[in-house]
Protein backbone atom coordinates (compact mmCIF):
# COMPACT_ATOMS: atom_id res chain seq x y z
CA UNK A 1 0.00 0.00 0.00
CA UNK A 2 1.71 3.55 -1.09
CA UNK A 3 1.03 6.04 0.73
CA UNK A 4 -0.17 9.75 0.42
CA UNK A 5 0.80 12.85 2.45
CA UNK A 6 -1.28 15.71 1.82
CA UNK A 7 -0.20 19.78 2.25
CA UNK A 8 -2.87 22.03 2.74
CA UNK A 9 -3.15 25.53 4.11
CA UNK A 10 -7.06 25.93 4.87
CA UNK A 11 -10.06 25.03 5.81
CA UNK A 12 -8.98 21.27 4.55
CA UNK A 13 -12.03 20.17 2.07
CA UNK A 14 -10.31 18.94 -0.39
CA UNK A 15 -8.48 16.95 2.20
CA UNK A 16 -11.10 15.89 3.68
CA UNK A 17 -12.63 14.37 0.21
CA UNK A 18 -9.49 12.51 0.06
CA UNK A 19 -9.57 10.67 3.28
CA UNK A 20 -13.26 9.59 2.69
CA UNK A 21 -11.91 8.27 -0.64
CA UNK A 22 -9.56 6.67 1.14
CA UNK A 23 -11.91 5.47 4.06
CA UNK A 24 -14.91 4.45 1.16
CA UNK A 25 -11.57 2.19 -0.59
CA UNK A 26 -11.97 4.23 -3.71
CA UNK A 27 -8.50 5.17 -3.24
CA UNK A 28 -6.09 2.55 -2.37
CA UNK A 29 -3.43 4.02 0.14
CA UNK A 30 -2.65 5.14 3.16
CA UNK A 31 -2.47 8.92 4.31
CA UNK A 32 0.28 9.29 6.82
CA UNK A 33 0.59 12.51 7.32
CA UNK A 34 -0.39 16.56 6.97
CA UNK A 35 1.82 19.15 6.57
CA UNK A 36 0.73 22.76 6.47
CA UNK A 37 2.19 26.32 6.81
CA UNK A 38 -0.01 27.49 8.82
CA UNK A 39 -1.34 26.87 12.81
CA UNK A 40 -5.21 26.56 13.70
CA UNK A 41 -6.71 25.81 10.61
CA UNK A 42 -9.71 23.68 9.26
CA UNK A 43 -7.22 21.11 7.93
CA UNK A 44 -5.57 20.23 11.16
CA UNK A 45 -9.01 19.76 12.85
CA UNK A 46 -9.66 17.23 10.35
CA UNK A 47 -6.07 15.63 10.66
CA UNK A 48 -6.97 15.13 14.45
CA UNK A 49 -9.99 14.09 14.05
CA UNK A 50 -9.02 11.16 11.79
CA UNK A 51 -5.54 10.51 13.52
CA UNK A 52 -3.60 11.23 10.94
CA UNK A 53 0.09 12.73 12.29
CA UNK A 54 0.57 16.64 11.39
CA UNK A 55 3.83 18.61 11.23
CA UNK A 56 3.27 22.37 10.98
CA UNK A 57 6.54 24.62 9.17
CA UNK A 58 5.96 28.06 9.34
CA UNK A 59 7.71 30.63 7.32
CA UNK A 60 8.49 32.81 10.35
CA UNK A 61 9.93 29.13 12.10
CA UNK A 62 11.87 28.56 8.72
CA UNK A 63 12.72 31.67 7.01
CA UNK A 64 16.03 29.95 5.17
CA UNK A 65 14.24 28.32 1.65
CA UNK A 66 17.49 25.81 2.53
CA UNK A 67 16.01 24.35 5.97
CA UNK A 68 12.66 24.60 4.75
CA UNK A 69 13.63 21.91 2.26
CA UNK A 70 15.52 19.90 4.24
CA UNK A 71 12.80 19.64 7.22
CA UNK A 72 10.00 18.92 4.69
CA UNK A 73 12.48 16.33 2.76
CA UNK A 74 13.56 15.04 6.20
CA UNK A 75 9.64 14.52 7.60
CA UNK A 76 8.41 12.95 4.05
CA UNK A 77 11.36 10.68 4.31
CA UNK A 78 10.25 9.66 7.71
CA UNK A 79 6.91 9.32 6.39
CA UNK A 80 7.64 7.05 3.47
CA UNK A 81 6.09 9.01 1.46
CA UNK A 82 5.22 7.35 -1.84
CA UNK A 83 3.32 10.93 -3.14
CA UNK A 84 2.21 14.30 -1.92
CA UNK A 85 -1.23 15.72 -3.02
CA UNK A 86 -1.46 18.99 -2.26
CA UNK A 87 -4.97 20.58 -1.39
CA UNK A 88 -5.24 24.56 -1.20
CA UNK A 89 -1.44 24.74 -0.02
CA UNK A 90 -0.48 27.95 -0.72
CA UNK A 91 3.33 27.90 -0.07
CA UNK A 92 5.74 27.20 -3.08
CA UNK A 93 7.32 23.76 -2.81
CA UNK A 94 10.96 24.03 -2.82
CA UNK A 95 12.90 22.93 -6.50
CA UNK A 96 14.83 20.15 -3.87
CA UNK A 97 11.59 18.71 -2.64
CA UNK A 98 10.40 18.78 -5.97
CA UNK A 99 13.56 17.28 -7.98
CA UNK A 100 13.93 14.57 -4.41
CA UNK A 101 9.81 13.78 -5.77
CA UNK A 102 9.95 14.16 -8.86
CA UNK A 103 6.67 13.21 -10.92
CA UNK A 104 5.42 12.39 -7.19
CA UNK A 105 3.74 15.55 -6.47
CA UNK A 106 0.49 16.05 -7.46
CA UNK A 107 -1.68 19.47 -7.12
CA UNK A 108 -5.34 20.42 -7.99
CA UNK A 109 -6.08 24.30 -9.64
CA UNK A 110 -9.15 25.36 -10.03
CA UNK A 111 -9.46 26.81 -13.52
CA UNK A 112 -8.87 25.31 -16.91
CA UNK A 113 -5.36 25.10 -17.11
CA UNK A 114 -3.27 26.19 -18.98
CA UNK A 115 -5.97 29.11 -18.83
CA UNK A 116 -5.30 31.45 -15.35
CA UNK A 117 -2.73 29.28 -14.05
CA UNK A 118 1.02 30.75 -12.42
CA UNK A 119 1.87 33.05 -9.96
CA UNK A 120 -1.16 34.89 -8.28
CA UNK A 121 -3.77 32.85 -9.77
CA UNK A 122 -5.17 31.36 -6.66
CA UNK A 123 -8.80 31.18 -5.29
CA UNK A 124 -10.92 33.76 -5.85
CA UNK A 125 -8.38 35.45 -7.88
CA UNK A 126 -9.19 32.55 -10.13
CA UNK A 127 -12.89 32.98 -10.36
CA UNK A 128 -12.74 37.02 -11.02
CA UNK A 129 -10.68 36.55 -13.82
CA UNK A 130 -12.44 33.89 -15.61
CA UNK A 131 -15.69 36.10 -14.75
CA UNK A 132 -14.07 39.44 -16.13
CA UNK A 133 -12.90 37.48 -19.05
CA UNK A 134 -16.54 36.33 -20.36
CA UNK A 135 -15.66 32.82 -20.32
CA UNK A 136 -18.29 30.32 -21.11
CA UNK A 137 -16.47 27.50 -18.72
CA UNK A 138 -14.03 26.94 -16.34
CA UNK A 139 -13.05 24.01 -14.03
CA UNK A 140 -10.86 22.55 -12.35
CA UNK A 141 -7.21 20.13 -13.40
CA UNK A 142 -4.77 18.27 -11.90
CA UNK A 143 -1.41 18.20 -12.63
CA UNK A 144 1.63 17.31 -11.73
CA UNK A 145 3.98 19.54 -9.84
CA UNK A 146 6.87 21.19 -11.74
CA UNK A 147 9.11 23.91 -10.62
CA UNK A 148 6.91 26.91 -12.37
CA UNK A 149 3.74 27.34 -11.01
CA UNK A 150 0.65 25.38 -12.54
CA UNK A 151 2.89 24.36 -15.54
CA UNK A 152 3.13 20.76 -14.81
CA UNK A 153 1.37 17.84 -16.82
CA UNK A 154 -2.31 17.86 -16.69
CA UNK A 155 -3.33 14.49 -15.91
CA UNK A 156 -7.18 14.93 -15.53
CA UNK A 157 -10.01 18.13 -16.16
CA UNK A 158 -13.54 18.57 -15.21
CA UNK A 159 -15.34 21.38 -16.61
CA UNK A 160 -18.60 23.18 -15.41
CA UNK A 161 -20.70 25.95 -16.83
CA UNK A 162 -20.30 29.75 -15.98
CA UNK A 163 -23.76 31.24 -16.00
CA UNK A 164 -23.94 34.94 -17.11
CA UNK A 165 -24.95 35.44 -13.23
CA UNK A 166 -22.36 33.79 -11.52
CA UNK A 167 -20.79 35.76 -8.91
CA UNK A 168 -16.46 34.61 -8.23
CA UNK A 169 -18.10 33.06 -4.89
CA UNK A 170 -20.97 31.31 -6.94
CA UNK A 171 -18.76 30.02 -9.55
CA UNK A 172 -16.44 28.49 -6.63
CA UNK A 173 -18.67 26.59 -5.11
CA UNK A 174 -19.66 24.66 -8.26
CA UNK A 175 -15.95 24.18 -9.09
CA UNK A 176 -15.21 23.23 -5.55
CA UNK A 177 -17.78 20.51 -5.78
CA UNK A 178 -16.37 19.13 -8.97
CA UNK A 179 -12.48 19.40 -7.17
CA UNK A 180 -14.04 16.71 -4.49
CA UNK A 181 -15.05 14.39 -7.02
CA UNK A 182 -12.45 14.57 -9.24
CA UNK A 183 -9.09 14.79 -7.21
CA UNK A 184 -9.93 11.55 -5.52
CA UNK A 185 -10.11 9.47 -8.92
CA UNK A 186 -7.26 11.54 -10.68
CA UNK A 187 -5.48 10.22 -7.30
CA UNK A 188 -5.97 6.87 -7.74
CA UNK A 189 -5.57 6.44 -11.41
CA UNK A 190 -1.99 8.66 -10.42
CA UNK A 191 -1.18 5.85 -7.96
CA UNK A 192 -1.75 2.96 -10.30
CA UNK A 193 1.66 4.08 -12.11
CA UNK A 194 3.61 4.23 -9.06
Amino acid sequence: MKNIVVFASGSGTNFQSIINAVNDGNITANIVGLITDRKNIGALERAEKHGIPTRVLTPNELPDDKKFAEELIDQLTSWQTDLIVLAGYLKKIPPPVIKKFKDRILNIHPSLLPKFGGKGFYGMNVHRAVINSKEHQSGCSVHIVTDEFDEGPVIAQSKVKVDEKDSPEQLAEKILKEEHRLYPSAIEKYLQTL
